[in-house]
């Protein structure tokens, strides 16, 4: 099933929504799977309507990615002006059982490794200032099992 998700830039952060599911947490894009009807970029600005409280414009679409038949997410950069952003929830989760624990702006330093690692299939480099700071990192490795074989 198709999934949607909206890429909102402030400044040097990037407005993410932490999920937990089954005691796992992690901090991904405001997004979810494209209902039958939507096109791509309505399914985007639903979602982020849904999570994150606010309402937004497409900018463009910044990345389409097939993992296989059928499982294929589109990332759209979105525009939301001075709006502030609150944590929703997801109305396909049952009352309870809410997955959707905090909504915030991060910057890359805030961000775990392996969450970074979807922002750039989102297309993030292309948004803001990101491919900049990026660049400036170098060429240290920061994998963690080579963090662990050296001693970081």
């Amino acid at each position: 099933m198709p999934r949607v998700q909206a890429i909102v830039v402030r400044g040097s952060a990037v407005l993410m929504v932490k999920h937990r599911t089954g005691g796992c947490e992690w901090w991904c894009l405001p997004g979810g799977a494209l209902e039958p009807g939507e096109t791509p970029e309505q399914g985007a600005l639903r979602e982020l309507r849904e999570e994150c409280q606010v309402t937004g414009v497409v900018v463009r679409q910044t990345s389409h990615v097939c993992y296989a038949p059928g499982d294929e997410t589109f990332s759209f950069l979105v525009e939301i002006e001075d709006q502030t952003p609150a944590l929703g929830n997801d109305p396909e989760v049952p009352t309870g059982r809410e997955v959707l624990m905090d909504v915030r702006w991060l910057r890359l330093r805030e961000v775990a490794e392996r969450d970074r690692a979807f922002l750039w299939a989102a297309g993030l480099l292309g948004t803001g200032n990101f491919l900049k700071e990026v660049e400036a990192w170098g060429n240290d490795t920061s994998y963690p099992e080579q963090r662990k074989t050296q001693g970081h």
